[in-house]
């Protein structure tokens, strides 16, 4: 597996408004609002992309339902490593399935263009594998825009 490097870092909340008070209001980061409820700034110097992620929004890219299964641990975080095309995100999969590890779900495209993999790490993070064109147009010296990670 070749990773390129760190495409996001999101923390993963189950109040978004104790988290927005954190995150915003006392930390005075210019994260932007989306339409539902994600945080995200692509301009924290030392990060490809911040965010504030809640928990039913997690659930529901994961399991495709709002509700965290009770059996798993509840995630705190999302680390998503960037791999070099939509096509190696689920060679990269299959080759953590080779090694026995579980995937939350195979490589998929999501609607704003990233295909992801992602699978529970034994801390309780949530790990994806990524192709996120916008971050790669970045790289190249373009801008990507609003909420283009995610």
């Amino acid at each position: 597996m070749d990773v390129q490097f760190i495409t996001s870092v999101a923390v993963i909340t189950a109040d978004p408004n104790a988290s927005r008070k954190l995150y915003v209001d006392a930390l005075g980061l210019a994260l932007t609002g989306e339409a539902d409820g994600y945080l995200h700034s692509e301009d924290i110097e030392g990060c490809k992309s911040f965010g504030v992620w809640p928990l039913t929004q997690a659930a529901q890219a994961c399991f495709g339902r709002p509700d965290w299964p009770v059996e798993r641990p509840v995630p705190q975080a999302s680390i998503e490593f960037e791999v070099a095309d939509a096509e190696t995100v689920q060679v990269a999969a299959d080759e953590l399935k080779e090694q026995d590890f579980t995937l939350l779900h195979d490589a998929r495209t999501e609607p704003w263009g990233q295909t992801v993999a992602r699978l529970q790490s034994s801390e309780g993070a949530i790990i994806g594998i990524s192709y996120a064109p916008s971050m790669h147009e970045q790289r190249e010296g373009t801008l990507p825009g609003p909420g283009a990670d995610r």
